[in-house]
């Protein structure tokens, strides 16, 4: 043990030597051995030459070069204390100067001082002896002034604390001479004053005593027995009187050594030799055996090369006859790479902000590896897809410092594996690994699920309605992803969007704030921004896409007849019309779209329902039948309009027909027929129209064929002008056409009038089919000439019903 702490301690001073240069100061304390824990070493603020508080703000740290943590290092105080009994004889064995190495490390900027603390000696050991008592035998020939080597006391304490002196019992035949080596180590002899005698006295028991110089004084005694022999003048004698042998460190047990040969001139019992060691500490023992018969020496113990890199032996041969030989035996350990080499984390910058920069420190460490030679030199590597570079400072310090640009939004934490290695061989790794999180800063925008949003409404919805939500993601965390929504000014139908739709800040819910109408606003578009809560926060924008779905709110509006006309719809009807004859065409529209603005007709009501009929699509009113002279020469039909929304809604309108035997301005002047009339009429009206009718068409016969015949003379051309139509009021633009039930827009309606009219007031309205005359121009004309010739009074008397009707 001693020597392995010697060894250390000169590699602790090599050490210290050749990194003398690097440190910047190199400071030194001494303190003695076996103080109580918390002693106090000393004060380094004066020594660093730095303030109060300044050991804290820069993070000092003690890093001990023993594997056992001797000192303590308040950084507030500056105070370097004990931390652990200190035994300077463990430590440094019998090394005169004992010194514990450490360093102070301080951070931001990195400086490293080497503290020297010399472990100062106590008396705190006794001598002491090997044994309890020592055997000798002497020959009774032996001349006085025989000397017989007496093996010394250990003592493990140095200077004046070690042995100063040795006594001997008094005794008339020995007695004791001390010397001292040139390596100032002691050799303690017995000398022989007077011939002995082993018939006079064959035993002698002495004792010894080892003293040593410390306050107080401490001893150790010893017995020894001298046995007096016959004659025996051969001493064993070796083979050799140095053996040097190599052995490898961590060699199994029994692993021989080497093997000692002695050999004696003597016969019989002085000549059987036995093999021992001679004044050898405690240790070889534990760790070396000897054969007492054969010499070998084998291993029994563990050889580390780190705790003790050579051994010295002294082997004693003694014969039978009690005289004995020396030799010495050096034993060289050859270092072997059994010793991985160790990561010491110093310091770690955890959480790091993911825009640190580059060359951040993240973390502080230092390797050791305590084999020596190449297999103590070392080196480490970190993954290099990693964000983080290894660089090398002072002493086996390494830097973990950042070298690209962290995304936490990538990758939250990384475990960082440092690989250290060293250069014997085989090549022995060690690992350690480093977690680093990565903490949020505001650098994502918030996110969309969509480019652009779509909600669908139905018209007429109750304010307060939620009519959808936007949704937008925010990679960052905490507060820096709390989303915050809401509308950027614009206008809706001429007014601002917030007086037709909120949104809910914390959700994105859009809600519409009035009762929307389809046929005003069939769609509009706002925009809606996020923003985060972050320092500074960040936003985006996003288009929502409302549009109004329609409902059927609007009833068929008809167009013609004029629903809110206060005059009724007379449509004429010839009573010689055939089945099929289109009377008119009901014309309505609808507000709505879609299928709520399907319009289909159909005949409520009519004076004769087996007369008519209605076209359900285009509301054509056409005749089922021909007329017969028993229809009522007025007809009334109440029409109905209905769309296909559900429910379905309806409108009504009301037309008379009137039957007549032809069209002329003088009859149609006569007619005159009341908004509402009783639909039970008497048989009188009955008779008074067919007469006003019959009267009429023969003096519009008259008029025709007067008029023919002027024409025929002067040119054949066709006997109708076409007059400028007069449509109906204007159709909206979203009218359907005649197959959904609305207005088309394509239809054509001609306006007639007869050749020679009295009259220029008269425009009656008709869709363009065939137009049914009411009888030939030829008939006409002989029907006419017919009737002049026959009475003329007859045309008088139609004039007076003329006028009298008129009036």
């Amino acid at each position: 043990m001693e020597n392995c702490f010697k060894n250390k301690q000169g590699l602790y001073l090599l050490f210290l030597f050749s990194v003398t240069d690097i440190l910047c100061i190199s400071i030194h304390y001494s303190v003695p051995e076996e103080r109580k824990r918390g002693t106090l070493v000393a004060n380094v603020l004066k020594d660093l030459k730095l303030g109060v508080g300044e050991l804290s703000a820069r993070r000092a740290q003690l890093v001990s070069k023993s594997s056992k943590q001797y000192f303590h290092f308040d950084t507030h105080s500056g105070n370097l204390l004990i931390n652990d009994k200190i035994d300077r004889e463990a430590l440094c064995g019998q090394t005169e100067a004992c010194f514990l190495l450490s360093q102070i490390v301080l951070q931001n900027p990195l400086k490293i001082y080497s503290v020297e603390t010399k472990v100062e000696d106590v008396n705190d050991n006794a001598p002491r002896f090997s044994r309890n008592d020592f055997q000798l035998e002497i020959p009774e020939n032996v001349s006085p002034g025989a000397r017989f080597p007496l093996e010394c006391a250990q003592d493990e304490d140095l200077g004046e604390n070690s042995i100063q002196n040795y006594t001997l019992s008094p005794n008339e035949h020995f007695r004791l001479i001390v010397e001292s080596n040139v390596d100032e180590s002691a050799h303690v002899d017995l000398i022989l004053e007077k011939p002995l005698d082993r018939e006079k006295e064959p035993h002698f028991v002495l004792t010894l005593t080892a003293m040593d110089g410390g306050i107080p004084q401490r001893t150790g005694t010893v017995q020894i027995n001298i046995k007096i022999l016959d004659i025996n003048d051969n001493a064993p004698q070796f083979t050799q009187s140095e053996y040097r042998v190599k052995l490898k460190e961590n060699c199994s047990q029994d692993t021989l050594v080497s093997k000692v040969e002695a050999r004696d001139m003597d016969f019989g019992s002085n000549a059987q030799i036995t093999y021992s060691f001679h004044r050898m500490p405690e240790k070889i023992h534990n760790l070396f055996n000897l054969n007492e018969v054969s010499g070998e020496i084998t291993v029994v113990g563990e050889i580390d090369y780190e705790k003790e890199t050579s051994y010295a032996m002294n082997i004693k041969a003694t014969d039978g006859g009690g005289l004995s030989g020396h030799c010495k035996v050096l034993v060289e350990v050859e270092d072997l790479n059994d010793n991985s080499p160790e990561v010491s984390v110093i310091s770690i910058n955890n959480p790091l902000p993911e825009n640190s920069p580059l060359e951040t420190l993240v973390g502080l460490f230092s390797v050791t590896d305590h084999d020596s030679g190449d297999n103590g030199q070392t080196f480490c590597s970190v993954d290099m897809n990693l964000p983080f570079v290894l660089k090398v400072t002072t002493n086996n310090f390494y830097q973990l410092l950042i070298q690209s640009a962290l995304d936490r939004e990538k990758v939250q934490e990384y475990n960082v594996t440092i690989t250290a290695m060293d250069r014997g061989s085989p090549r022995l790794t060690s690992t350690r690994i480093i977690h680093v999180q990565i903490s949020d800063v505001n650098d994502n925008p918030p996110t969309f699920e969509k480019s652009l949003f779509e909600m669908q409404v139905q018209e007429n919805n109750i304010p307060g309605l939620l009519i959808g939500s936007v949704q937008a993601v925010d990679l960052d965390t905490e507060q820096n992803a709390k989303l915050t929504y809401s509308l950027l000014p614009g206008n809706i139908g001429g007014g601002p969007v917030a007086s037709y739709i909120s949104i809910n800040s914390e959700t994105g819910n859009v809600y519409a704030l009035r009762s929307l109408d389809y046929e005003k606003i069939k769609d509009f578009k706002i925009t809606v921004k996020a923003t985060d809560s972050g320092t500074p926060p960040l936003s985006s924008d996003v288009v929502v896409h409302v549009i109004i779905t329609d409902e059927n709110d609007n009833a068929p509006f008809f167009l013609y007849p004029l629903q809110n006309s206060t005059h009724p719809c007379n449509e004429l009807l010839p009573k010689m019309a055939e089945a099929g004859y289109l009377i008119t065409k009901m014309v309505a529209v609808d507000g709505d779209s879609g299928q709520n603005s399907w319009l289909s007709y159909e005949l409520l009501k009519a004076t004769d329902p087996g007369l008519f009929s209605i076209g359900a699509q285009n509301g054509e009113v056409k005749t089922r039948r021909p007329l017969t002279e028993k229809d009522t020469s007025k007809q009334r039909l109440v029409i109905a309009v209905r769309d296909n929304g559900v429910p379905p809604q309806t409108s009504t309108a009301m037309i008379n027909v009137l039957l007549v035997d032809g069209f002329s301005d003088p009859y149609l002047k006569v007619v005159n027929v009341r908004q509402q009339d009783p639909e039970d009429e008497g048989p009188l009206t009955m008779y008074l129209v067919i007469c006003l009718a019959s009267v009429s068409f023969v003096f519009l016969l008259c008029i025709v064929a007067f008029i023919g015949i002027k024409m025929c003379k002067k040119d054949h051309g066709g006997s109708f002008i076409a007059a400028p139509p007069h449509f109906p009021p204007t159709i909206p633009e979203n009218c359907t056409d005649s197959q959904s039930g609305s207005l088309s827009r394509n239809y054509q309606y001609d306006v007639c009038l007869t050749n020679g009219s009295l009259s220029s007031d008269f425009r009656f309205l008709r869709p363009l089919i065939p137009v049914f005359s009411v009888a030939d121009p030829n008939i006409a004309v002989n029907h006419n000439t017919a009737s002049v010739s026959q009475d003329h009074t007859d045309h008088s008397e139609d004039n007076t019903f003329k006028d009298q009707v008129s009036d």
